[in-house]
């Protein structure tokens, strides 16, 4: 029994080699791991409207049913829940197992929570479609952004960031279409239509993933430090430095929702909703403008400020992305009454908040090694569903207050602190951490 030996393209650009424990020697091209993360992304983007769709399907239900709007936005809260803080354990699987029989279950249940949406006759099981779904989707989830970053030890960021934008950005592909046969066959069938098709895609895509060269580690950077052994996740949860990521990734990732989710009311509330605004040639209301200019910032900013963290450090690029953000949220207060910044500003604002889901996951496997990072990628991800828990307050404090003030100050002020912590608080405890690693090696 020896110890794998791997080297990492970088190192040598045209081999990807490992030798496992057990003497076998296995050798892989930079196309093959390309490959594997591109599948990667075709599948997020085939779970992308599970979460990012839901909104076309709300007025049909309700129009039928005569169900609220609230109750039906129950189902959606539900599929965030169960799609984020069960990926831990679907992580657990990945790492247990391999990619390819949690992405083989996650598509069949991504498929059948879209088909029991389209025959559900009540509202409980609208409700369980929406668990059943959410499962499904964070398997999906948790598998491919788990998969990048051991398959890139070299490349994390960019490759986490590619993978979250398939998730962010793949609505963008299938939105129009499926806009279309909800008003030419009713949103029953599309619900059937494209929960078969986009569940059989990710089904059969599954079947070509792989399980990473085992302990692959890239040679350390003087920007972006790894940890040179492999955290257990019960190892990651008594560990401090776990703990402030957590609160960080909580922090930014309320106070972007807080700002974004409400920008319906408050372009209302700012009387520039319908207003007409001209970009380059291109008009279109200012809410639509924003919204359009979400989809496409929302995708971009993961691979390019994941790619970032890779050339001057995780810690860095989250200060400036997370004091961006904070100005962003301060100016959209201050100057969004203007229909062409508003459109401007909303557009920083998502492209300084996006990035979350390449800098923490990539963070985390370098802080705790690639042997378990999907499991403890999918601890830190729950974030993302404590964070949705806190977004209803910006509704009560804009209530309380009598306008939007105080909520976009607090948004502002949660990206300052996190911004601060990441320079002051974050670097120093990881560098320490990863020392200590380097000293038990």
């Amino acid at each position: 029994m020896t110890r794998p030996t791997t080297t990492i393209a970088g190192a040598n650009p045209a081999v990807y080699s490992t030798t496992a424990t057990y003497g076998a020697a296995t050798t892989r091209s930079q196309t093959y791991r390309w490959g594997q993360l591109l599948i990667g992304i075709v599948c997020m983007a085939m779970i992308a409207n599970l979460q990012y769709g839901w909104t076309l399907f709300v007025n049909p239900i309700a129009d039928k049913h005569g169900w609220s709007r609230a109750a039906i936005q129950v189902a959606f809260t539900i599929f965030v829940l169960t799609e984020t803080w069960l990926v831990p354990i679907e992580g657990y699987l990945v790492d247990r197992f391999g990619p390819r029989p949690v992405v083989l279950v996650g598509g069949v249940l991504c498929g059948l929570g879209w088909v029991l949406n389209s025959v559900a006759a009540s509202l409980p099981m609208l409700y369980i479609a929406a668990a059943v779904g959410g499962i499904g989707a964070g398997a999906v989830y948790g598998t491919c952004v788990g998969n990048a970053l051991k398959w890139f030890p070299d490349r994390r960021g960019l490759a986490a960031g590619m993978t979250a934008a398939g998730f962010g950005a793949g609505s963008a592909i299938t939105i129009i279409p499926i806009s279309a046969m909800i008003h030419s066959h009713g949103y029953e069938a599309a619900f059937l239509y494209f929960g078969i098709g986009q569940g059989l895609i990710v089904f059969l895509l599954a079947w070509a993933l792989t399980r990473p060269p085992e302990h692959a580690k890239a040679s350390g950077t003087r920007n972006v430090q790894q940890s040179q052994r492999d955290y257990a996740p019960s190892e990651v949860l008594r560990s401090p430095v776990f703990w402030v990521m957590y609160a960080m990734f909580v922090m930014v990732a309320a106070g972007g929702l807080m700002a974004t989710a409400q920008l319906a009311p408050i372009a209302q509330d700012f009387k520039i909703i319908d207003v007409p605004v001209n970009i380059m040639g291109l008009v279109l209301p200012a809410l639509t403008f924003a919204l359009a200019i979400d989809r496409v910032l929302n995708g971009v900013t993961r691979p390019f400020f994941g790619w970032v963290s890779d050339k001057i450090g995780r810690e860095q690029t989250m200060f400036i992305a997370f004091a961006l953000e904070s100005v962003g949220i301060l100016m959209l207060y201050h100057y969004g009454h203007n229909p062409i910044l508003f459109v401007v500003l909303t557009g920083i604002v998502f492209f300084a908040w996006g990035e979350i889901y390449s800098l923490f996951p990539s963070t985390c496997a370098d802080t705790f090694g690639g042997k378990y990072a999907a499991s403890n990628a999918g601890m830190l991800y729950t974030a993302k569903g404590t964070a949705s828990l806190l977004v209803p307050l910006s509704s009560v404090l804009a209530a309380a207050t009598g306008s939007w003030q105080a909520v976009f100050i607090a948004a502002s002020a949660v990206n300052l602190i996190a911004a601060l912590m990441a320079w002051f608080v974050l670097r120093p405890m990881r560098r320490r951490h990863i020392e200590r690693s380097r000293q038990h090696a």
